[in-house]
């Protein structure tokens, strides 16, 4: 028998049986396990990707709702300063009003203050003119009762408006 390199047939069919057998091995395992590791691999792998795709998704939908908002928030804005506007309209419109109405109620109070002025002129006028006709009356009855000189006369009077003061000081 040959023998190449020294090796007789019986090795080289038992390394060839073990290489087969070996073949046979990796053909089976990797039906049972490499199939289902590289199923597991791919449905990670598409998961992943699911979860990309999500994640995008997702954060369209935050930018969405972020401009939404932000212009919800200037909607509101512009809201509010309109309800400042309207509020300070308001405001300046009542303040008109009420400096209408002082002006309004000044006025009367000045009218009923002119009229109890004119109303104490009056009163004042006819007390005057009544102290005037009881000196005339006095001074009358004193010169019908004395026939008097001048110097006697402008003494009585000087007299009778004393008195008169006198009883209008007392009242």
């Amino acid at each position: 028998m040959d023998r190449i390199f020294g090796l007789d047939i019986q090795l080289g069919f038992d390394v060839l049986c073990q290489a087969v057998a070996v073949f046979i091995m990796f053909a089976f395992l990797s039906y049972v396990l490499f199939e289902p590791v590289r199923k597991l691999l791919d449905d990670r792998k598409n998961k992943i990707a699911d979860d990309l795709d999500t994640a995008a998704a997702d954060k369209e939908e935050a930018a969405r709702l972020k401009a939404e908002y932000e212009e919800k928030i200037r909607d509101i804005e512009k809201e509010a300063d309109e309800i400042l506007s309207q509020a300070r309209k308001k405001a300046l419109k009542r303040e008109d009003e009420i400096i209408s109405e002082a002006r309004q109620e000044a006025l009367k109070i000045t009218e009923r203050a002119e009229n109890e002025i004119a109303l104490e002129k009056k009163k004042v006028r006819d007390q005057v003119k009544q102290e005037m006709i009881q000196v005339a009356v006095a001074m009358a009855g004193k010169i019908i009762t004395d026939k008097i000189d001048p110097a006697k006369q402008d003494a009585l009077v000087e007299e009778t408006l004393k008195e008169m003061g006198d009883q209008t000081w007392r009242s």
